[in-house]
């Protein structure tokens, strides 16, 4: 039985660099793309937000989701959810070929006096603890060397990181619980990496920096930004481009929006 791969965004399902992914795989692959909200939407109100500024892209491709980043129980819920539903689409020896973790959130702190017990709980609750939630609970659906044998390419898995997580690259201080919880979200990427490579995994994990991107995360830095900011689909776009072009001779490392790599 040959592999049937599939794409996962979580979460991806309404607004932000998360929604612009899911519909740059709807846009440019053919394979089935599951993506995950937590609002009280129904699936057919998401699913037409999500469909809108697409033609010709079969509907039908599109599976959501329910899943809180803040409860274990609900992502372990969304992950037998996707089992089921490869169930029910007869998708025999499926895999996940591209997943992108995008949660994120930023409170920044200019000094230690505005740090708050609260917020930094939430900050790393969202940007650390999620994604080592969703790599316990989603990781099954990666391949295996015996599952599929004879991919050409491993699978992707990717956690949206940023570049100010990077403890070398740090020169300015400052936003406190927003570096330290991406920094240690790049420890968690690496050590994934590690224990995927050790299995007989056909799979690689990055993380990814998308640059400043057009979105309510960074709206209040939009006119401080350095660099360039980028519309919500150029981004999902570069980062697409970045990690489906990755050899496995790249894996475990942090990569930025342009292919360079960005130190630890």
């Amino acid at each position: 039985m040959p592999p049937n791969p599939f794409i996962l965004v979580t979460p991806g399902a309404t607004r932000g660099l998360g929604l612009a992914l899911t519909r740059e795989f709807l846009r440019t692959t053919n394979m089935p793309v599951y993506t995950s909200h937590r609002t009280s939407q129904s699936d057919s109100e998401i699913k037409k937000h999500i469909m809108g500024p697409l033609n010709d892209v079969d509907p039908d491709r599109l599976s959501l989701l329910k899943l809180d980043l803040t409860s274990e129980s609900s992502i372990a819920a969304a992950a037998n959810s996707l089992a089921e539903s490869l169930k029910q689409r007869r998708m025999e020896n499926a895999y996940v070929s591209t997943a992108f973790i995008t949660g994120g959130m930023l409170l920044p702190e200019k000094k230690p006096a505005d740090m708050d017990w609260d917020a930094i709980k939430q900050t790393f609750q969202i940007n650390v603890i999620s994604h080592m939630l969703i790599i316990k609970h989603f990781s099954r659906f990666l391949p295996s060397t015996v599952q599929a044998p004879e991919l050409q390419h491993p699978a992707k898995w990717a956690h949206v990181s940023a570049r100010v997580g990077s403890i070398e690259d740090n020169k300015k201080g400052g936003w406190y619980s927003y570096r330290a919880s991406k920094a240690a979200l790049n420890q968690v990427v690496k050590s994934f990496d590690q224990y995927l490579e050790q299995h007989n995994t056909q799979a690689m994990a990055v993380a990814v920096h998308p640059g400043t991107v057009k979105t309510d995360l960074s709206k209040g830095f939009w006119d401080s930004s350095p660099g360039e900011i980028f519309q919500p689909d150029d981004a999902a776009a570069n980062l697409v481009n970045v990690v489906s072009n990755l050899s496995t001779k790249q894996r475990g490392k942090f990569w930025d929006w342009a292919g360079e790599q960005v130190p630890w």
